[in-house]
């Protein structure tokens, strides 16, 4: 950018000297002829030599050369103010490109550095450094305070406070201790921690979400290509254009002379430069993946944000995706004479030692450490529960079964009260109570449905649990139609219903492994990135980095903001040009008239297309 404005600003000083020569000191021999080319070739000569190399890399008909035909032909004729003045509003547009195309890349850039380069591994009792590729894994990691996890792993000792707001924008750091999942990427606040790779570095968060954010640009937009297609037969055409317009009215118009209307060619062949529609549409789409991004919005392209622009329909995968896909405990119902609490505790001492979800829930609930004395002995149950024997008592926490073949009696009308998951409590031989656990929803399931619908866009829901949890689920979040009991296969027979049921795009946004196949189907595929499985990830054309179902309806803001911008450039452009282009024909414009034309639009395209990078969509 100095190397820019340097040059640029060292042009316009020698434009300027031209400008007081040619009053000041008409009788000094070639002054300001000199001092306009010298001002010419600051700017121009880097234009002149992309030209020349245009006509061996096969890009003849590009701005560049339509730049060096107009300000030659300028020279050629005497003009020499007017082919400064095209190639220093040229030069400018492309600074205005640069820059704008820079402060959007920032956003990013900004992830690049949740990759750190190197980690400590633990050989044979020390720690040594090495770079974060090669850690391959179950190898053992020393991560200190103030480190980045340099990949997937869990904890194995220690414990310390999580900051994952590189990765989901949530500032509010988390504990994590033994046991505990780690994405690549977060940062280690407190303690030092060992920790076990479950995944290589290529293979982490991190690496993913940056592979996703380096390709995102790639993928061309309907627009774009249309502007690629556009270019390709306009440009050409323009030329032809300019040329019949220098020789023809000359030879068919009494009077007329060459002079004249080659001036208006090459005036006609500076407007007709589609730099305002090559530059301002790409770098729209480019703006916006950057705006995305910082808001946890991974974007693969501006074919999806096109797409995304016209959904009308969302179709919602349940677990995981509205729900948090883990168990937390809805329910303690003691029977009488016991409390809730005795009966949370008792539970807790079957669980203490147990990894199953349900029972992870309990002792979150419970919320305190479990004293494993000598007296307290537990005994699992494979399929149906744990057996736990505290001096002379004995505590049953399971299933029916379990209590069954122990000969407790459970009342029937209990099963009639459970929507979730239960856990029933027995002790000494006596039904004492049962603890209810359900995946629970995420907080912002309910605004990211009202938000949809609001926008007119339908939703609906498809899910393989059962009748009476998705239909609980549905109505909570007040979801348009829900299916219910879906294998794999049976979900995507509903998805291509859905699809053909009424116009505009349909959006599947889902998390695991059996939704690939309905986000890959669907027009937009949406995938959670934090917690989904690296297939919908990769099927996907949007991913949430932060699993938060409510972003969709931030992506779909910014999706249309970014088509009616795209839109509005277009028109503008075309209408300018074509305008100017007819009233230079005619001659009534000059090459400062075509200058606007060309540069002036294409700095107001710029400017409108920047718009994007502060975008807020609320």
């Amino acid at each position: 950018m100095k190397k820019d404005i340097i040059k640029c600003s060292l042009s316009a000083l020698f434009l300027l000297a031209g400008f007081i020569g040619k009053l000041f000191f008409p009788f000094v021999p070639y002054l300001s002829e000199t001092l306009f080319l010298v001002s010419y070739l600051i700017v121009g000569i880097e234009v002149l030599i992309n030209a020349f190399s245009g006509l061996f890399r096969g890009n003849l008909l590009d701005e560049t050369f339509l730049m060096t035909v107009a300000t030659v032909g300028a020279l050629i004729i005497g003009e020499f103010a007017e082919a400064v003045g095209v190639m220093l509003f040229y030069n400018v547009g492309e600074m205005f490109q640069e820059y704008s195309v820079n402060k959007s890349r920032k956003s990013i850039q900004a992830l690049m550095e949740i990759c750190p380069d190197k980690a400590n591994l633990f050989i044979n009792g020390e720690v040594k450094e090495i770079y974060a590729e090669e850690v391959k894994i179950n190898d053992i990691l020393l991560v200190r305070p103030g480190e980045r996890f340099p990949v997937d792993c869990v904890i194995i000792k220690g414990e310390t406070s999580i900051n994952k707001s590189a990765l989901t924008g949530e500032s509010l750091p988390y504990e994590a201790g033994e046991g505990a999942e780690i994405l690549s990427g977060e940062i280690n606040l407190s303690g030092a921690v060992q920790v076990k790779a479950i995944k290589e570095a290529k293979e982490s968060a991190a690496a993913k979400i940056l592979e996703l954010t380096e390709n995102a640009a790639e993928r061309k937009s309907k627009s774009e290509k249309f502007i690629t297609r556009f270019s390709a037969v306009y440009t050409p055409l323009v030329v032809i254009l300019a040329l019949l317009l220098a020789v023809v009215p000359p030879l068919l118009i009494q009077g007329e002379t060459y002079e004249t209307w080659i001036y208006r060619a090459l005036s006609f062949l500076v407007v007709s430069c589609p730099c305002a529609l090559v530059i301002s549409v790409p770098l729209s789409f480019f703006a916006s993946i950057g705006r995305a991004s910082s808001e946890g919005i991974l974007v693969k392209g501006g074919t999806s944000l096109e797409s995304l622009s016209k959904v009308t329909k969302v179709v919602f995968d349940k677990t995981g995706t509205l729900t948090k896909g883990q168990f937390e405990v809805t329910g303690i119902h003691p029977v009488e004479g016991v409390s809730e609490k005795e009966l949370l505790f008792k539970a807790a001492l079957c669980e203490c030692n147990s990894n199953h979800p349900i029972a992870l829930s309990i002792m979150k609930a419970y919320g305190n450490k479990i004293d494993n004395s000598e007296n307290l002995s537990i005994k699992e149950v494979p399929g149906k529960g744990v057996v736990a024997a505290l001096g002379e008592n004995e505590i049953l926490a399971g299933n029916l079964k379990l209590l069954k073949d122990n000969g407790v009696a459970v009342p029937s009308e209990i099963n009639k009260e459970i929507t979730g998951a239960a856990v029933y409590i027995a002790e000494n031989e006596k039904f004492i109570g049962f603890i209810e656990a359900c995946d629970t929803l995420k907080e912002d399931a309910k605004d990211a449905v009202t938000a949809l619908e609001r926008e007119n866009i339908r939703t609906f829901m498809l899910t393989g649990d059962s009748k009476i949890n998705a239909e609980k689920i549905a109505s909570s979040l007040n979801i348009s139609s829900v299916k219910y009991e879906l294998l794999p296969e049976d979900k995507l027979t509903s998805l291509e219903n859905i699809m053909k049921g009424s116009k505009g795009n349909t959006a599947f946004i889902g998390d695991g492994i059996n939704d690939a196949p309905s986000i890959a189907l669907s027009d937009v595929g949406v995938a959670m990135g934090a917690l989904g499985s690296d297939a919908a990830v990769e099927a996907a054309d949007i991913v949430l980095v932060d699993d938060k179902p409510s972003k969709i309806i931030t992506a779909v803001k910014i999706a249309k903001k970014t088509m009616k911008i795209v839109k509005e450039n277009i028109a503008f452009a075309l209408g300018v040009k074509f305008l100017v282009l007819l009233l230079i024909a005619l001659g009534f414009g000059n090459m400062w008239f075509a200058i606007f034309a060309d540069v002036g639009v294409s700095v107001l395209a710029i400017l409108n297309s920047m718009r994007m990078i502060i975008y807020k969509s609320k």
